[in-house]
């Protein structure tokens, strides 16, 4: 890709014609649509929450994994199908033994300051993630890629300098794995493995994130960072690929309320933002070229507390799979959402590739059916008009959030007798709840961190970092150890899936689409990327 700037400044020059500043920005065109581009390449959308954090091997949540894949670049990126493509590293060789991968950085990766990007801000990286004292929320997804050393590592009884990586010169970066892993390049385009700026970090500690202080290796850099308001980043003239980046800025801007966004939204002040639950269908018919619904690797599901500190009645599986069988996820889905979610009887979604989750018990049965069956398995537990189920139920602040909570609680009350008191949280406050286990049931959601069934069947191991139940099955953890190794994996992940709706220790609720607001005049939105793993240097904004 290559702009037409300079096309069009010598057509420009050319003519006798004397033209502004902004005419010459008007006649400049997509170099592969010939579309005609804004004056003004700023890109500007909504967020729910402040994001947990800037730093690659910190951030935890979608919307800051969002600014910083285009803060930091990591080895491989993704095009708009989801399919892998060149990063820092602009190949890659694998041994024989599919242990071995030695990544080819390229000569002309820099940091926004001007310093090349080396091998050694990979190993700096990587070793940052894995090491006990940084206390990285992803900690554990070192491990999951197979890396030799990472569980030893994690677990204190290694140092992070045995880690299995290793710079052989500043632009080859070698990655030993301790088992092969077929989808780990796929996990390069992760957060969590972006490089790190090891003399800035060492110098301004913590706050390395502020805009006045950080370094970056994307095709933007922080410009502006206002917690609960805002998120500005500007394009970075060292980006390797700056010539042909189009879109000069992205605004995010932090509102929590749906409503209000989508008013801004129709106001104009805003490109993107999630259509308030239940309204797609109104918005779909206003504005057919600007509502958009797609499939998203995500799902949305409530987790119950079974570690100690929780609550002895879901302990038993019968009160869990009772809970679970009564909700009618189709009201949920058709009614409450309405932008095309599919409603989920099992863990991972349809959309990850290679997989088809296996067909439940529950998924079979009508809802009356469920219902029926939920009263006799409570009944059975102990549970009815003399002993009523009772417990606290938490989510983070949302409209959405909170109407389908609303609505599982008066389901369960009305079908069961069951009181759920329901809490809301901010985001920030929310994730230390749930990671603390200080709540008894708790709303979860996953967007797959690669497009394999792992990623989400992963959370539900016992030694998992996001096993916020603390759910524990040695039969499961034993399937999920084979499949890493397996060449066939779909029998062993059937097998995990059926365990976990015989066990219910989360109730899936819906697999996520993509609902949005879109603005017609965005380029190249990656809609056919089923992780969402978006990058402002691929956009571009179309004129008026």
């Amino acid at each position: 890709m290559t702009r037409t700037t300079k096309l069009a400044l010598a057509a420009l020059l050319s003519s006798t014609v004397l033209a502004t500043p902004a005419a010459m920005a008007q006649t400049e065109t997509h170099p592969e649509t010939g579309e005609t581009l804004a004056e003004d390449q700023t890109f500007t959308y909504r967020m729910l929450d402040d994001v947990s954090s800037l730093d690659p091997q910190i951030v935890e949540d979608v919307n800051g994994s969002d600014i910083v894949r285009n803060l930091f670049e990591g080895l491989m990126n993704q095009a708009a199908d989801g399919t892998l493509v060149p990063g820092v590293a602009t190949d890659y060789e694998v041994s024989d033994d599919n242990l071995t991968y030695t990544f080819t950085l390229r000569d002309d990766a820099v940091w926004s300051n001007g310093d090349p990007v080396t091998a050694g801000d990979f190993v700096f990286a990587w070793r940052r993630a894995a090491a006990p004292e940084t206390a990285s929320p992803y900690q554990w997804f070192v491990e999951l890629m197979s890396i030799e050393n990472a569980a030893a590592i994690i677990a204190g009884d290694m140092e992070p300098e045995e880690l299995g990586v290793r710079a052989v010169d500043d632009k080859t970066f070698e990655v030993t794995l301790s088992t092969p892993l077929p989808y780990f390049p796929q996990m390069t385009t992760h957060s969590t493995t972006f490089p790190a700026p090891q003399s800035v970090i060492e110098e301004h500690g913590a706050s390395w994130t502020q805009p006045e202080n950080m370094v970056s290796n994307g095709a933007y850099t922080l410009s502006e960072f206002n917690p609960g308001e805002r998120i500005v980043l500007e394009r970075n003239e060292n980006y390797w690929d700056n010539e042909n980046t189009i879109l000069d800025r992205v605004v995010a801007l932090i509102i929590n309320d749906e409503n209000v966004a989508l008013t801004r939204y129709q106001a104009g002040e805003l490109d993107r933002t999630e259509v308030p639950a239940g309204q797609f269908p109104r918005l779909k018919e206003e504005y057919p070229e600007e509502a958009v619904s797609f499939p998203r690797l995500c799902n949305y599901y409530y987790t119950f507390n079974l570690s100690e500190s929780g609550p002895e009645a879901f302990k038993d599986p019968n009160v869990r799979k009772a809970l679970a069988l009564a909700i009618d996820r189709d009201i949920i889905t058709e009614n409450v959402k309405a932008g095309g979610e599919p409603p989920a009887y099992t863990f991972t979604p349809e959309a990850v590739a290679g997989f088809t989750p296996p067909t439940t018990e529950m998924a079979e049965m009508t809802q009356a059916e469920r219902d029926e069956m939920a009263r006799e398995l409570l009944a059975e537990a102990g549970y009815g008009e003399d002993n009523p189920l009772s417990f606290d139920m938490i989510y983070n602040t949302s409209e959405s959030h909170e109407k389908i909570a609303v609505v599982m609680s008066q389901m369960w009350k009305q079908k069961l007798g069951v009181q759920a008191n329901l809490a809301n949280m901010e985001w920030k406050v929310f994730l230390d709840t749930r990671g603390q286990q200080d709540f008894e049931m708790a709303r979860g959601a996953w967007c797959g961190d690669y497009n394999e069934a792992s990623t989400f069947l992963d959370l539900l191991q016992s030694d998992s970092g996001y096993n916020d139940g603390k759910y524990a099955n040695e039969e499961y953890d034993a399937l999920l150890a084979e499949a890493k190794t397996a060449e066939d994996t779909s029998p062993l992940y059937t097998e995990a899936e059926q365990i976990i709706a015989e066990d219910m220790p989360v109730i899936p609720i819906y697999h996520y689409a993509g609902v949005y607001m879109l603005d017609s005049d965005v380029g190249n939105w990656p809609v056919d990327n089923v992780e969402q793993n978006w990058y402002a240097k691929d956009l571009y904004k179309i004129a008026e």
